[in-house]
């Protein structure tokens, strides 16, 4: 299968973070590649739109010291740059999530433009130097497909996929694979499939092994070469308020999300240069 990128606004590029699965690595992908892309030289904004929060609390925001978060920006018309917190990486900063989010469903159902809050905030991101001049835009989106999921691939260039290592795999991917086509058809025709990142890969075990495969000849060249494997250390991070590459940098896990950001910036030259 041939990688088909899109050809739509140069920067920021906005990643929607997206399985409609839960327990895939989809939050732990999003602050590390976050955290590596920024290691790299980029500025990347992650934006929290799962009402769990967790981006949020892993970035050591705490929930006391959000206050603007992304429920502002859809519901009440804050600025995003006005929710973007400054995280102890540099270039990294985050629009934190609250619980608040979870009420989100009901009060933007009558809104007619619901489907594209989030991209009228990006749209309104300032481009003058008065702010971070963000060149990536990462947007982890809840375990499920709602509102703030299509807001989310509504305002994207592309979708990344995190995908487990485990025996329902295939069933996961062809679920988040028809939400993406289902937003392309009605909400955004630029929409495409940036890339799958197989997650939690466990090298003892036969089955990891055996989806890696399956996942490879089903997807061809969108399957990213970067696996990322099962890894002690990027659990523990979270509960300091640390990305796993600030707290064990040479760790398996850090080191394979640095190889990832490597990997995205690759695609994004084949971008610029198709």
């Amino acid at each position: 299968m041939t990688l088909q990128i899109s050809r739509i606004a140069d920067r920021p590029r906005v990643l929607a973070i997206a399985n409609q699965k839960g327990g895939v690595g989809k939050t732990t992908t999003a602050i590390n590649l976050g955290t590596a892309l920024a290691a790299i030289g980029e500025t990347v904004l992650i934006v929290d739109l799962d009402p769990q929060g967790n981006a949020s609390t892993g970035l050591g925001i705490e929930r006391d010291g959000r206050e603007v978060s992304t429920y502002d920006v859809l519901m009440r018309d804050m600025p995003l740059a006005s929710a973007a917190r400054q995280t102890a990486v540099p270039r990294l900063y985050l629009a934190p999530s609250t619980l608040d989010l979870l009420g989100v469903e009901l009060e933007i159902a009558g809104m007619r433009d619901r489907a594209y809050r989030l991209r009228s905030a990006v749209s309104e991101l300032p481009q003058d130097g008065a702010g971070p001049a963000f060149t990536y835009i990462l947007v982890d989106c809840p375990p499920s497909l709602n509102l703030l999921t299509v807001n989310a691939m509504a305002a994207s260039h592309a979708v990344l996929v995190p995908l487990q290592c485990e025996f329902f795999a295939l069933e996961g991917l062809s679920q988040i694979l028809g939400t993406v086509e289902r937003v392309r058809a009605g909400l955004n025709p630029d929409l495409t499939i940036h890339g799958i990142v197989l997650t939690m890969f466990d090298g003892r075990n036969k089955l990891s092994g055996q989806v890696v495969d399956d996942v490879r000849a089903h997807m061809g060249d969108k399957v990213y070469k970067t696996v990322i494997p099962r890894n002690v250390r990027i659990s523990e991070a979270p509960s300091h308020g640390k990305p796993a590459i600030l707290y064990d940098l040479r760790c398996a896990g850090s080191q394979a999300y640095l190889k990832l950001a490597s990997e995205i910036i690759q695609r994004e030259r084949m971008l610029r240069a198709a």
